[in-house]
């Protein structure tokens, strides 16, 4: 694979093990050196790979591994140095005695870290394999529409139900996760039980971003962990498959006028926009489905379920359909923001047909709205610009804004 650098470090599983140290010179023995991280080093890095897929993240993360738990604080982008309890699903007991003495190992970790009165109303980022497989049993419980982990939302007390569900091992249960984790699961999930007793979340969030994730974001410049993943990735997808190349950013810029968007709904606008010509190549009838496709399955980072679906909307009606085909999906979603990205997907579908994917006629042309009207200047002389498919689109999305239609021109 031609792989130019290495990074191999080991965590609780080798730092604890007797013959730990024979391990790590086994490793040296065949080239590779082997960092074995400590306690806080753990924690931080965990924090590191939260920080990586959920950017703006800010709580407390919790990696549950087989031989330890680890805590570690996260806020504005940083990840403070956390602590290590010896709580892991193999050292785990679920028991009423084993669970009694969690309980005590739990509240003398946060007594002394100072974890639980910095913790308390704020979210509860879950990573490790054993966290996932209990929200994908969530999932399928509550027949979530969409497959993916990462970001995946529980209300706090959503905990007891999955005890519940899990101490009876429904044979159903097979279909969410892989037998080893269904069988930690009971002990996983007591786990998640005492902590939200003991740090008082708002919410837990999945993450599928850890201690791997952590290692290469914090090697990472500045500038760099401050570019957008999702925005990137967005770029990158749709700049292979555009026929016209990378014009998402200025179609962007194009529609904007017509949107006062918060700063989380302008990256969902722009990384919808980067992706309004990932479906080109289908045939006409199925580029809505693909460009959903894109949007609710596409292997994006820093993207909740629900932003998902807000891209999978715009993208849909970029082009041509308006309804998404689960309305399972729509449930996710605020209303009056699934409609505002249904007038993006329409501004989309309307820059597409007027530019015929040519830069420069977005670049000589303007849109904007006004108290009664959306308006489209093109310049004079160059009318024939808006034919008859475009004055239909500008008419539909000016009706989705409650807005007339203007067409006119400038010098």
């Amino acid at each position: 694979m031609k792989i130019k650098q290495t990074h191999v470090v080991a965590t609780a599983a080798i730092r604890d093990a007797k013959d730990g140290d024979d391990f790590v010179r086994e490793l040296k023995g065949i080239g590779l050196d082997c960092e074995v991280l400590s306690t806080e080093e753990e924690a931080y890095l965990a924090g590191e790979g939260v920080l990586s897929g959920i950017p703006e993240a800010d709580g407390v993360v919790g990696d549950l591994g087989g031989g330890s738990l680890e805590l570690v604080e996260v806020a504005k982008g940083q990840s403070s140095q956390g602590i290590s309890v010896p709580l892991g699903v193999l050292r785990l007991d679920a028991s009423p005695d084993g669970e009694r003495r969690a309980r005590k190992a739990l509240k003398a970790a946060l007594k002394e870290s100072g974890l639980r009165e910095r913790s308390r109303g704020r979210p509860f980022y879950m990573v490790g394999g054993s966290w996932r497989a209990l929200a994908r049993i969530d999932m399928f419980a509550t027949n979530f529409p969409l497959p993916i982990t990462h970001q995946y939302r529980m209300k706090a007390r959503r905990v007891r139900e999955l005890r519940r569900l899990v101490r009876v091992l429904d044979p159903r249960l097979a279909n969410a996760a892989a037998p080893t984790r269904l069988a930690t699961s009971p002990e996983a999930a007591m786990l998640l039980e005492l902590l939200v007793e003991e740090l008082e979340p708002s919410h837990l969030v999945v993450s599928t971003y850890g201690i791997r994730e952590g290692i290469l974001y914090s090697k990472l410049k500045p500038g760099l962990r401050k570019i957008d993943p999702l925005t990137e990735e967005a770029r990158d997808a749709g700049g292979g498959e555009h026929r016209f190349g990378q014009h998402g950013d200025l179609l962007d810029r194009w529609i904007a006028p017509l949107f006062d968007d918060t700063a989380e709904m302008a990256r969902l606008r722009l990384a919808a926009c980067l992706l309004a010509d990932v479906a080109w190549q289908a045939t006409p009838g199925f580029r809505a489905d693909r460009g959903i496709e894109m949007a609710l399955h596409g292997n994006w980072v820093a993207v909740n379920p629900a932003g998902r679906v807000i891209m999978a909307q715009a993208l849909s009606s970029n082009f041509g359909r308006d309804r998404l085909p689960d309305p399972r999906l729509v449930g996710l979603v605020n209303e009056e923001r699934l409609q505002r990205a249904h007038c993006w997907g329409l501004a989309m579908r309307l820059g597409q047909r007027l530019s015929g994917g040519v830069a420069s006629v977005l670049k000589k042309t303007k849109l904007s709205l006004s108290d009664g009207a959306v308006r489209l200047i093109v310049p004079r002389g160059e009318e024939a610009l808006v034919g008859d498919a475009v004055e239909r689109r500008m008419t539909r999305l000016a009706e989705a804004v409650a807005r007339l239609p203007e067409i006119g021109s400038s010098k």
